[in-house]
């Protein structure tokens, strides 16, 4: 079922509509055939069933997220074996070279997102998908072969490549997110959305199986080094690295055949001709005709992208809410997600489930092989249920009522793990009593905000504006996790005692969420034009035809 606001606009699915294909002599009549051209194409698209194009999209676009969550989450288990190799004796990195390998992608990321955010708006979503890519696997590949030398250190070469990978990776977001959304169908568009992201999910579980099967595998080699295990570790790490360029190697073809959306052909190139066209190939079962009058050389006269456009638009308090409500969503959620989830080795060792105390070769394998262990159990028991529940509920439920329960639940675990934290680290039970808590409060980020804020922002902004706007809001999530290294992830690098303080300000954070989430509209089974808070009653008011106005 569709909303009934999307179906008053003739987006839903009830009711014969017939297909405009003459050309009224009149002004007024002709405006209001390219009108009608338009919603009806709309509704090809809001109403499709499901199709070969929108598998392709998904398992497209799942693919580069699926190599972004393994390429950053990673890191988690790579640091630790980083500190054998080319830590201080104790076979740790400093704080701040630990922080700086940690932070040095999701500054990336911000920059990713705002440039190729506003990039997808201006040339197209097709034309620069695939770009991003190609930075990711050209920096993972370049941090599996960085080197160690008197003049450079080799934690400096990897933060700069992990810089650069972060750009890719971040310009990823707004690209999967916007073509998923401009392409799916109103019913199924979140459990499409949630497709996609759910391959983070993925990703962070075979970062996990990879580096437990490599250590695995060097179990005999690191038992037999000599003290310390440097070589075999230092094999490891980089296989590790490498193999997140697989992945994104096997999508970047795909991303070169994957279509352009008819929204932006319409809306952004206004040529709803072309649009038209491309839907009859391949979303819809009809085939329909072209309004009479109307070529590929036909250009509709309608809002268009500018400075002084997005000022107007965004100045207005019922557009800039929305905004401002996905922007620090994100920003709250990632605070906790970022500062925990590259921090996990860490927080599994403070519980005991983590690396031991010791640099023999025997001490090196049981403390590698508890890492990448506890890390898989983290991602099995938290991460992955929580996005298979969001891609149940998603559609019924709707997304302001999951991330309104996931910050209200996430502040209240947050609250206990935090104020509790001493009487249940005290004790056997008691620890495994925290991992538990820590695993509820992963598996509500994904049945919570880190699924919805990333579904938002790509259905609750005009198709003009839609990229650079979640660009925005994604980009202000990653200030969060930049905010998250430095102010807490330095901080649980420090002791046991200071992680109960991080724990007690996320419950704070977690809260903020919840008014935050007061300001986001509910898109679920509501058209994107629904949504866009903008009339479509007279959204097109002429056309031109190489430069030669038609009718206006």
């Amino acid at each position: 079922m569709v909303s009934e606001e999307a179906d008053s606009w003739g987006l839903g699915e009830g009711g014969s509509r017939s297909w405009p294909t003459s050309k009224p002599e009149r002004v007024d009549d002709q405006v209001t055939v390219l009108n009608e051209h338009r919603r009806l194409s709309l509704q090809e698209i809001d109403n499709a069933r499901f199709s070969w194009i929108h598998a392709k999209i998904c398992f497209v676009a799942g693919a580069g997220f699926f190599a972004d969550a393994y390429d950053i989450f990673a890191i988690s288990i790579i640091v630790s074996m980083l500190g054998y190799v080319y830590g201080n004796e104790d076979g740790n990195l400093s704080p701040w070279q630990s922080t700086g390998l940690k932070v040095a992608t999701p500054i990336g990321n911000l920059i990713g997102q705002l440039v190729f955010g506003s990039l997808a708006d201006i040339f197209g979503r097709k034309r620069v998908y695939g770009a991003e890519l190609v930075l990711m696997v050209t920096a993972t590949f370049g941090q599996a072969l960085a080197g160690h030398g008197r003049a450079v250190n080799i934690v400096d070469v990897l933060v700069l490549w992990r810089f650069v990978m972060g750009i890719g990776c971040g310009g990823d977001y707004p690209q999967s997110a916007i073509l998923m959304s401009e392409f799916a169908p109103i019913r199924t568009r979140g459990r499409l959305m949630t497709a996609v992201f759910s391959c983070q999910g993925w990703g962070q579980l075979v970062a996990g199986l990879v580096g437990l099967i490599t250590v695995s595998a060097y179990k005999g080699a690191i038992r037999d080094a000599s003290y310390p295990a440097i070589y075999p570790v230092d094999c490891i790490w980089r296989i590790i690295v490498g193999f997140g360029c697989i992945p994104g190697l096997i999508a970047f073809y795909f991303r070169y055949t994957i279509p352009e959306t008819p929204r932006f052909t319409m809306d952004i190139q206004r040529n709803i001709a072309q649009a038209t066209r491309d839907i009859n190939n391949i979303l819809s079962a009809r085939r329909h005709t072209v309004a009479k009058g109307l070529s590929s050389d036909t250009l509709v006269m309608a809002p268009r992208a500018s400075l002084a456009d997005f000022i107007k638009h965004f100045s207005e308090w019922n557009n800039l809410k929305v905004l401002v409500g996905t922007a620090y969503s994100w920003f709250a959620l990632d605070i906790p997600f970022y500062s925990l989830t590259l921090n996990s080795s860490a927080i599994l060792t403070y519980s005991n489930f983590g690396k031991i105390d010791g640099n023999s070769p025997n001490d090196v394998y049981e403390s590698l092989f508890r890492i990448c262990s506890g890390n898989l159990v983290l991602t099995v028991a938290g991460f992955l249920p929580g996005f298979w529940v969001s891609f149940c509920l998603i559609d019924s439920w709707g997304r302001k009522t999951i991330q309104f329960m996931g910050f209200i639940v996430l502040t209240v675990l947050f609250m206990i793990m935090g104020f509790a934290y001493v009487p249940l680290n005290s004790t056997g039970p008691g620890q495994h009593a925290f991992i538990f808590l820590y695993c509820l409060a992963n598996f509500f980020q994904n049945f919570g905000p880190n699924t919805t804020t990333f579904i938002v922002p790509g259905e609750a902004f005009p198709t003009r504006y839609r990229s650079t706007a979640y660009g925005i809001s994604a980009a202000c999530g990653k200030i969060g996790a930049v905010v998250a290294q430095f102010a807490l992830g330095h901080t649980l690098l420090n002791s046991n005692k200071d992680m109960q303080i991080v724990l007690e300000v996320l419950s704070f954070v977690m809260f903020t969420g919840i008014l935050s989430t007061q300001l986001i509209p509910e898109t679920n089974q509501k058209a994107l034009e629904y949504l866009s808070n903008e009339s479509q009653e007279a959204y097109i008011t002429g056309a031109i035809e190489r430069g030669v106005p038609l009718y206006a």
